[in-house]
């Protein structure tokens, strides 16, 4: 096998999109070796394990289950998943807190070109983030358990959200505090991560998201300022303050 030649499964119940996925991939990218496709969560999950693909293409809504039911089932997670969707926020807010790599129906050729590519990348250079064990944790509905892939110069960093203590707006870049001392600067605008994580984390002030849960005291005003665990004080906003203050009943 080339060494830049990647074993990979199809999941998609659609057979109109299968055949569309194999003509591209058949044209556009070469390197991909096609094993076989599965059109359902059973099927997939057995596929995944007879084969062993080094990448799954995998739908995330289909009859009976969905790619977090195939995940799930699989006896290894030692692959990398190209999502593709039509549209459910849910997933795709597991997705982009997990750094996974999805594609939007209809396919674009280009995205598809360029996800295949990078994804090419990471199974060479072996990083080590379980991306699908990340995914798999983001899409349940415990905080204790959900990880957000912070991109860096040199790749990627995985934090828990829980010990995030607050991220503040710099510019093109956020700031993100950690409940250990240490700040992580992300090449990121402070919008990308307010419409990645939901409670406990509320916006405060056009520059401020604060983890509630580090929350020490809040000192009255127009908007008034909270002081956290690590001692900070941060300005609360007017206009952020009644969602705020609803934020901790």
């Amino acid at each position: 096998m080339k060494i830049n030649t990647l074993k990979a499964v199809i999941i998609e119940d659609e057979l109109a999109a299968v055949n569309a996925l194999k003509a591209y991939l058949g044209k556009y990218c070469p390197q991909v070796e096609l094993l076989g496709v599965a059109h359902n969560c059973n099927d997939a999950i057995s596929l995944i394990n007879e084969v062993a693909p080094q990448l799954v293409f995998l739908d995330v809504e289909m009859p009976f289950g969905n790619a977090f039911d195939v995940l799930e089932g699989c006896k290894s997670l030692d692959f990398e998943t190209i999502f593709v969707t039509a549209y459910s926020d849910y997933a795709l807010r597991a997705l982009n807190q997990s750094a996974a790599y999805y594609l939007l129906k209809p396919i674009s050729i280009e995205e598809l070109i360029v996800a295949v590519n990078k994804v090419g990348q990471m199974i060479l250079q072996k990083d080590g983030i379980q991306r699908n064990q990340i995914v798999i944790d983001n899409n349940k509905n415990n905080f204790e358990l959900q990880k957000l892939i912070l991109p860096t110069v040199e790749g990627f960093e995985v934090v828990q959200n829980k010990a995030i203590i607050r991220l503040k707006g710099n510019g093109n870049f956020t700031d993100i505090y950690m409940e250990d001392g240490t700040k992580k600067m992300v090449c990121r605008f402070l919008k990308h991560f307010e419409e990645l994580l939901t409670y406990p984390f509320v916006r405060i002030h056009k520059s401020h998201i604060i983890n509630v849960n580090f929350v020490k005291k809040y000192h009255k005003g127009a908007g008034g300022y909270v002081i956290l665990n690590d001692g900070n004080e941060i300005e609360v906003s007017a206009s952020y303050k009644e969602h705020f203050l609803k934020s901790l009943v």
